[in-house]
């Protein structure tokens, strides 16, 4: 199969795929959602993806697990305490820094 024809096949099934699972939840529930535990099952779906997205890839891409294991920490902790996203990432980021320079100075890495 042709390259080209390729691409544009598989791009048209993913937007298909994407279309269908956001279209077929308007089309089938016409009616709010009053069950209160599908509502919060619902209500954090999103949160839980984004966490299963993120946490892995923060410790595959550091230097070493103690690093990402810093820089996973200060972001928990600074996520309790309600700071900003801004300032999560920005810490946590620069708390990865400093562990894996200190880590270089040591010899570690």
């Amino acid at each position: 199969m042709h390259s080209t024809t390729h691409f544009f096949l598989c791009l048209l099934v993913s937007a298909g795929v994407t279309y269908l699972v956001r279209m077929v939840p308007l089309v089938l529930i016409k009616r709010k959602i009053t069950n209160r535990f599908l509502r919060s099952f619902l209500y954090y779906i999103p949160y839980a993806v984004l966490a299963v997205m993120t946490v892995p890839a923060m410790f595959y891409a550091t230097a070493s697990a103690i690093s990402a294991a810093i820089g996973f920490a200060v972001a928990v902790v600074l996520s309790y305490f309600e700071k900003g996203l801004l300032t999560v990432a920005a810490s946590a980021c620069g708390a990865v820094l400093v562990a894996e320079l200190v880590l270089h100075a040591c010899g570690v890495l």
